[in-house]
Parts: structure tokens; C-alpha cells; sequence
């Protein structure tokens, strides 16, 4: 298993050609589950067994049941929930990543990857305008920022608050499951603010808070800078002034839709960014990068280093002089992987302003799309999109229509769409991510509604 023999060699051979032809796919196909659970596993019952297998046996079974039973996220096909378009770049490095066993726990053993990576997290500091000292690291995904960097925030407001009461956060009514999920598991409430429009504002913010008896066990203030289900970004100035005036940890919650800071077109919309005491971006969606992989960035890494930083004696060793940086320090994990790596290769090798440009052509399809529902008379706009969702009435729908239409649409392999709701009302959304999705497209998925 560990020495190159002929089994490695063959390895070698089958499973690179697998992944050329992969990654040669263009556009890549979406595929659909064909298979019942049933059948999956009557399939794979028994290939793991105590004696070896052909490697091109084990990889046939990979290409004929399970690939084509996993909705491809990364083909523009695929316009639900949030998908993924990784550069060719990317994935590519991501196999170096992994053939090295490269980790990132901390710089004594990793310091050039390390270092890499924290050109990339000084890149997306630099965009949200944080200050120098800011910093941080890569961790799995949102939810893994969120619940770190609100840990951070926790531990912070009891040093100035006390340890004897149960903290509250502020949060909006569209604020991510993790941020509900992430509370409960630290042990603080959610002090929901009701939103008009679903989009958080200072003024909302600072009517709930005084309208309540005793807000003196507010932590800190959540704000998201694009809602997975409409792409809505709240009022970040307004509610980061607010935090500041409040002596509140003010966490910004970008995992889809922080990457929009790179779009010159949309950057002022992020107005008030800058104020936050922790950010996270998932480049795993709109950085173009393979999963899993988010940007957790702190405005004063220190506080989180006091927060999170394990101590052992066998960990003694990694905690050493001046100016190294342990990623493991400003995050809940010890072991992880170097993340961060895929994403700084395409970078380097595409350049910012490709980044740039590509978001763009997301946000640009969502404003053409929207145009083309407003034209047609069976359907109905919700609200304009902000970034690369769109929501959608069509008139006359039920649920069950609405679930029709998505489930022959995916089984044609047209699309992969599937409803969402919007005040309790099952609606139609679409979410662009990838560059290669086109109008084209739009105009077909659309032509499925008319009567």
C-alpha cells in the first residue's frame, strides 16, 4: 500500500486518466441520482473485502455507479441551493495537495504552505478593507467560521461583561442555519430582529434593542453580506456603526456572497465591511475553488489566538518565536488540511482580475434574468437580485407544480433546480454561479412555466 509497485503503477495510470478526462469535460455534464438507495448500496455491498481487488475494478464501480449517482455541483447545469465552478487551476493543485499530504496545523511543520495561504487571506483582508494586523485561516466551511469566530466573540464579551449570565446575539430573521446552530452549541440566545424586506438595518437593529428591558447581555451582532436564499446583503454600515457604538463583536457572515467584494460593480454595496471584527468567505463557492474551503479572517487575530490555542505537552514545541503563525490558533481544530493551497495556485496563475470578471458574469446573468421574467406575462419578479439569485412567481402554481416542473427538468438533465420559499410560499430560484452558464439556458429552464 505505501511502496510503488505494480499495483501503484497501475494506480497511477487508471485513476490520472480518470481525472484528465474529468477535468477535460467542458461543460461538465449533471448527471442525477439514477439509482434508489436500494440498489446503491446492493451494488456496493461487498467490493470491501479482506482480499485485494483489481484497482480498475474498484474504479469502474466508482464511473458506472457512484459518479453518475452525484449531481454534478460543478456543471452549469446546476442552479440550486449554491453551486461551485472550481478552475481547472484549482483542481489540478488540489490533487498536489492531497498526493503531498500536505497539512496546515501549524508553522513549525508547514510554514511554506502557511504562508501562501496567508498571501491569499491578506488579498481578501485587503478587499474588505480590514486593517493590516488583520488576519486568520482557512477552516472546512461557513459553518466552521461562524462557530469559531463567534466563539471568539463569546469569550470576549465575558471578559468585559462578566461570566455569570446567559449572552444574547443579534441576528436577523435570514440569518444562516449555522448562525441559529452555532448559538445554541455556545450556549447564547438569538436575539432575532424582525426585518423588512428580509435585510437587516441599523435602524432595525437600534429599534429592537431599545425597545427591550435589559439589552445589557448583547455579545455581538451578526450581519450576512448575501443571504443564501435571495443573495441579500444587510446593512453593514449601519449595523456595524451600531455594533461599535454598542461595544459589540460585529461578525459579517459572506460564505456565499462575501466573494462579491472582488467585483468592482458590486463592491458598494459592502459599504461598512470594514467594521467587522470577524469575516468569513466560502471560496468553495463564489472563489472558485474546489470543496471544502472558507476564509476566516479576524480584525484582532490576538483575541482569537486567546480563544482557541490548545495547549499540550506534545503541542509545546509548535509554539514558538515571533512571526510564525499556527493556523490551529485562531480556530476550533488542531488537524486540517492546507486548504487554502488550491485556491492560491489559481489565483497566482489566472490573476485577481479574472476573479473579478468572472464574478461579474454571475451577477450580470441574474440582472438579465430577472429582465427576462418581468417580460413574461406567467411569471412574477419578487425582487430585483443584489447579487446571483433570483426569485420567482409563477402565477397560478402550487407546490406541487413547482416540484414538477424541477423534477422533469432535472431528469432531462436540463437543469437542476429546485424551489425554495419565500414567506412561506413555495417560489422558483434560480442561484448563478458558474461562468458558463448562459442566457440560453435561462430562456429554456423559463420555457418549461408557460402554460
Amino acid at each position: 500500500m505505501h511502496e510503488v509497485d505494480q499495483t501503484t503503477e497501475q494506480l497511477v495510470r487508471s485513476v490520472l486518466a480518470y481525472a484528465e478526462n474529468r477535468l477535460r469535460m467542458d461543460p461538465v455534464p449533471l448527471d442525477r441520482n439514477m439509482l434508489s438507495a436500494g440498489e446503491l448500496y446492493e451494488r456496493l455491498d461487498g467490493l470491501i473485502r479482506d482480499t485485494p481487488r483489481q484497482p480498475d475494478e474498484v474504479l469502474g464501480i466508482y464511473s458506472s455507479v457512484i459518479a453518475p449517482s452525484v449531481i454534478s455541483a460543478d456543471s452549469p447545469r446546476f442552479l440550486g441551493f449554491i453551486p461551485a465552478a472550481p478552475t481547472k487551476a484549482s483542481l489540478l493543485f488540489d490533487m498536489v495537495v492531497s498526493c503531498a499530504s500536505i497539512q496546515g496545523i501549524s508553522w513549525l511543520e508547514a510554514s511554506g504552505a502557511i504562508a501562501a495561504e496567508n498571501t491569499v487571506l491578506r488579498l481578501i483582508a485587503d478587499e474588505a478593507g480590514l486593517p493590516a494586523s488583520a488576519g486568520g485561516c482557512f477552516v472546512s466551511g461557513g459553518s466552521a467560521g461562524n462557530l469559531s469566530a463567534l466563539a471568539v466573540a463569546r469569550e470576549t464579551a465575558k471578559q468585559r461583561l462578566g461570566t455569570g449570565r446567559r449572552l444574547r446575539v443579534v441576528v436577523g430573521t435570514d440569518a444562516h442555519s449555522s448562525i441559529v446552530n452555532t448559538l445554541r452549541l455556545l450556549e447564547m440566545d438569538a436575539f432575532v430582529v424582525e426585518t423588512r424586506d428580509h435585510r437587516l438595518t441599523g435602524a432595525s437593529i437600534r429599534a429592537a434593542v431599545e425597545a427591550d428591558p435589559d439589552p445589557s447581555d448583547i455579545a455581538a451582532l451578526v450581519c450576512t453580506s448575501g443571504t443564501t436564499n435571495a443573495g441579500i446583503i444587510d446593512d453593514l454600515a449601519g449595523a456595524g456603526a451600531l455594533a461599535r457604538e454598542r461595544d459589540w463583536w460585529f461578525h459579517v457572515d459572506g460564505a456565499y456572497g462575501g466573494s462579491g467584494i472582488f467585483a468592482r460593480s458590486l463592491r458598494p454595496r459592502y459599504d461598512g465591511i470594514e467594521q467587522a471584527d470577524s469575516f468569513i468567505l466560502d471560496p468553495h463557492k463564489w472563489l472558485f475553488t474546489p470543496f471544502d474551503c472558507c476564509a476566516l479572517l479576524y480584525r484582532d487575530p490576538e483575541l482569537a489566538r486567546s480563544t482557541h490555542t490548545q495547549d499540550a505537552s506534545y503541542l509545546d514545541v509548535i509554539h514558538g518565536s515571533d512571526g510564525e503563525w499556527n493556523p490551529t490558533d485562531y480556530a476550533y481544530h488542531l488537524t486540517r488540511r492546507a486548504r487554502g493551497l488550491p485556491l492560491w495556485f489559481s489565483l497566482a496563475v489566472y490573476g485577481v482580475d479574472a476573479y473579478r470578471e468572472a464574478i461579474e458574469v454571475a451577477a450580470r446573468l441574474a440582472r438579465e434574468t430577472a429582465a427576462l421574467i418581468e417580460a413574461a406575462p406567467q411569471l412574477e419578479l419578487i425582487r430585483e437580485p443584489e447579487l446571483g439569485v433570483v426569485l420567482f412567481r409563477r402565477l397560478g402554481w402550487s407546490a406541487e407544480d413547482y416540484d414538477k416542473w424541477a423534477q422533469q427538468l432535472h431528469e432531462d438533465e436540463v437543469a437542476f433546480i429546485p424551489p425554495s420559499k419565500w414567506d412561506d410560499e413555495t417560489v422558483g430560484r434560480f442561484a448563478f454561479l458558474h461562468p458558463g452558464t448562459s442566457l440560453d439556458l435561462v430562456r429554456e429552464v423559463l420555457a418549461r412555466t408557460e402554460p
